[in-house]
């Protein structure tokens, strides 16, 4: 019996599951957003979370344990189907990721159910986002829409300001 065992075994042995964190932890660093089970994607939320607060740190010796726990890969992307190297996981992690979230206690990670199935075993999906990215585009309209409403308010406010003037203008010189 697995009374009070904590966490999912997924059908793998525990160092098959200790890559499979890693790799999918790194994607997520990567590329910010991943699909896939709802289960992989509960178990490895609280890592994704633990290493995001590692770099919220920022000292060498946060960087080092990060290292430690994840690995440090390289991001590859292919520009004219030549691979070029972009950076590191763990240098993307202290430099972008890290400084987004120093103002929020925690909860950089959300998981968002998919009605997709997978097409071999019926899984269930989803996606494993970090947060934060869409939530500062959000608030950069909200604000531009409302610079530009106060704008066309007083527009026309203005507008009739300058016709009375030149009617009042008019009336004058007629008379």
């Amino acid at each position: 019996m697995r009374h009070r065992v904590a966490g999912r075994q997924l059908g793998r042995t525990s160092q098959h599951r200790l890559a499979m964190r890693r790799n999918l932890v790194a994607s997520l660093i990567q590329h910010e957003t991943i699909s896939t089970t709802i289960e992989k994607a509960k178990e490895v939320k609280s890592f994704a979370e633990r290493i995001i607060t590692l770099a919220k740190k920022g000292t060498l010796a946060a960087r080092r344990r990060a290292i430690a726990l994840l690995g440090n890969r390289d991001i590859i992307d292919y520009e004219d189907n030549k691979p070029v190297k972009k950076g590191t996981i763990i240098g993307k992690l202290f430099s972008e990721i890290g400084p987004r979230y120093l103002d929020r206690p925690g909860g950089y990670t959300r998981i968002v159910r998919l009605s997709l199935r997978r097409l071999g075993d019926n899984g269930q999906l989803a996606l494993l986002q970090l947060v934060g990215k869409e939530e500062g585009a959000k608030k950069e309209t909200k604000a531009a829409k409302k610079k530009r409403s106060r704008k066309k308010a007083k527009q026309p406010v203005e507008v009739k300001k300058d016709a009375e003037v030149k009617s009042a203008a008019e009336t004058n010189q007629n008379r």
